[in-house]
């Protein structure tokens, strides 16, 4: 049942079935892998904050060396060291999880604060904030990062914090746009005249009704990107250090034996990095095209 509402002076249609019986197939299967990925992660979080993991990640085990997946107690094998693979890559995803929501959570609060100063009032307040995010984007992430590194320690929230506060120019560029957009149909000068209040028209006109998708896909690319960074550094030993599982540091131990043909140590953390960053990526997607509705029409 389609209906009809004029908001603004516009005519516009919508229907009143929920948005995921609108959705796509595609879509529909985008989301359905991402939070799939999104509930093993939590769930895989929660057993190592409690400890409920198959063995103890750091126990070792010298008879049981590079054991072969399929093992018995072990599925994913074992490590140079006798450690069980699975609950190493169940504690590593604590090395990404909690620092990948700090930079979130920086990213889309001030950023939502600059792009609605930026895009709502204008003025004073669009040109210092433009000058301030220029300014952020011309320093190299990669550079802040490792200086960050050298004056502190390789902390990974430390990191994190620094791929927050790079990411802010982003979002707020992109709420400032979404709200000049607003502004060619006469929205907020409707809503003004109307005489709601100012944070009315900001935190539920705005934010909600407008930028919702906006802040799922900048999350969803962000808890990504907070992956590929942390894994990537720990890597290259910037990152969480040994003995702390994190599927960068896995993946370059495993690495040094993958010459002589033991795959799995550096096999599996890395295919958990790719379904991983792919799932978040999928979830952020499919969700943008559900709320924007772009597709199925």
């Amino acid at each position: 049942m389609k209906s009809y509402s004029q908001i603004s002076g516009e005519i516009g249609e919508f229907s009143n079935l929920p948005f995921w019986k609108k959705a796509d197939t595609v879509d529909l299967v985008y989301v359905s892998y991402g939070l799939l990925i999104v509930s093993l992660v939590i769930l895989s979080y929660v057993l190592g904050m409690f400890n409920l993991m198959p063995h103890d990640p750091q126990a070792l085990n010298l008879d049981l060396m590079m054991a072969s997946p399929g093992t018995s107690g072990h599925l994913l094998g074992t490590d140079f060291l006798g450690r069980d693979m699975l609950s190493r890559l169940i504690l590593g995803i604590q090395a990404y999880f909690l620092p990948g929501l700090l930079a979130i959570a920086i990213s889309l609060s001030f950023g939502t604060v600059l792009g609605v100063l930026a895009g709502y009032r204008g003025g004073r307040f669009d040109t210092g904030i433009t000058y301030f995010t220029n300014l952020v984007d011309s320093f190299p992430r990669l550079v802040l990062i490792l200086l960050v590194i050298a004056a502190f320690k390789p902390d990974i929230y430390y990191i994190m914090i620094v791929v927050g506060l790079t990411n802010v120019p982003v979002v707020a560029s992109l709420i400032k746009g979404k709200i000049h957009f607003l502004r060619q149909k006469n929205f907020i000068e409707a809503a003004v005249s109307l005489g709601l209040p100012t944070r009315t028209i900001i935190l539920k006109h705005i934010l909600w009704h407008n930028c919702r998708s906006l802040f799922i896909i900048q999350a969803t690319l962000g808890m990504g990107e907070a992956i590929l960074i942390e894994t990537s550094l720990s890597y290259l030993g910037f990152g969480v250090q040994e003995p702390m599982p994190s599927w960068g540091n896995m993946v370059q131990s495993g690495a040094n034996y993958f010459m002589q043909g033991k795959f799995w140590p550096s096999t599996a953390p890395a295919l958990a990095i790719l379904f991983t960053i792919l799932g978040f990526h999928l979830l952020g997607d499919g969700l943008n095209n559900m709320l924007e509705g772009k597709r199925g029409r």
